[in-house]
């Protein structure tokens, strides 16, 4: 069997998810190793998550931050665990383990590809500059053979301004997994709504506004299901946060409500946003790159500030939404599992790892 690695290092989250569902379905075809870092919100029992067949690598230095000194020593670790491996394609996931790995595997013959979920320069937290300087370091990198796969069509646009050689392929969710976690059950929307997220609570995800759409809504419960450092900022006396929890007890909260919340400034292609579609609850997000590729006004409502939010909200409570949930759940079993995309990443990686021989064969 082949030998495909990937290298993450923003490994928690909606980019774990995605990562723990695309291996496991790739391993039956594929030996997967995964060289990753610990963060904050990485499960405690992130082992258990993966099959037996899979192996699992810890990068010492990947770090968040940029540090060029363990930086230097994660480009390191990375080119010793590629002579060790000697993998036939390696995957890179995220704007850090991208960068990264692409300058560690300068000039290798091996197929190289590259999802960013989400691109750094489309931070809005950060300096005009510091945004400036990450699209450039991205245009800088793909002068490299790396492929990009984007994980939705905006990100797929976006990447072809960058780097000719890209592809796309959206996230999907393990549907078999999920249904093993889920009751199938949907709630009647009466009266007071019960209004979920999931995920970091940090700047990305736009923390005040939701807590702004719970201060309009007093008598409806809003649940953060996470944790992060911004958790200050929900202060409304309705909003509910249970910290970072297993995955069932998770999918259980989120289950258990009537509304999926996003106020994100910005995304790739939300797992969680999949997830609550799958489960049919009616998904009110933030009108970005990611969420609106998926979501289109039949399936749920894209929201572009505060007005949209409560007035979204406010005729939720008093319409029948049963076409719009089913409609949404459609759509994932149509377009949005990982059956079907774990099938497109094969056909990529057989696509350019047939170029790459033919390369090779000529020189």
């Amino acid at each position: 069997m082949k030998k495909v690695l990937f290298v993450v290092e923003a490994f928690g989250g909606g980019v774990f998810t995605y990562i723990a569902d695309l291996a496991n379905e790739l391993s039956k075809e594929y030996n997967v190793y995964i060289a990753y870092s610990l963060r904050n919100e990485t499960p405690v029992d992130f082992e258990n998550y993966f099959n037996s067949k899979i192996n699992l690598i810890r990068v010492e230095n990947f770090t968040r931050e940029i540090n060029l000194k363990k930086d230097t020593k994660a480009i390191l670790e990375l080119k010793k665990i590629v002579k060790n491996i000697e993998p036939d394609i390696i995957h890179l996931h995220s704007s850090k383990a991208g960068v990264l790995g692409r300058v560690a595997f300068l000039g290798k013959q091996t197929p190289i590809f590259y999802t960013p979920h989400g691109y750094s320069f489309f931070m809005p937290n950060i300096s005009p500059k510091k945004r400036f300087i990450y699209k450039e370091i991205e245009k800088l990198c793909s002068l490299s053979r790396c492929v990009t796969i984007a994980c939705s069509k905006s990100e797929y646009e976006t990447s072809l301004k960058i780097n000719s050689k890209a592809e796309y392929v959206n996230n999907g969710i393990n549907i078999r997994n999920l249904n093993k976690l889920v009751t199938g059950t949907t709630k009647s929307v009466e009266g007071n709504l019960r209004i979920a997220t999931l995920g970091r609570i940090a700047y990305q995800k736009n923390p005040k506004l939701f807590n702004k759409i719970a201060r309009s809504f007093p008598n409806n419960e809003f649940v953060w299901i996470g944790d992060g450092d911004m958790k200050n900022v929900l202060t409304s006396k309705n909003i509910h946060v249970t910290g970072w929890l297993d995955r069932k007890t998770a999918i259980k909260m989120m289950e258990d409500s009537d509304v999926f919340l996003l106020t994100s400034r910005y995304e790739g292609l939300p797992m969680s946003l999949l997830e609550a579609m799958y489960m049919k609850k009616i998904c009110v997000v933030s009108s970005v790159v990611g969420n609106r590729d998926v979501i289109n006004g039949k399936n749920g409502f894209l929201c572009e500030n505060l007005d949209d939010y409560i007035s979204v909200i406010d005729q939720v409570q008093h319409m029948d939404t049963r076409s719009i949930v089913q409609q949404a759940k459609d759509d994932i079993l149509r377009e949005y599992n990982t059956e079907i995309m774990s099938e497109k990443y094969k056909e990529i990686y057989h696509k350019y790892s047939g170029i790459y021989t033919l390369s090779l064969k000529k020189h």
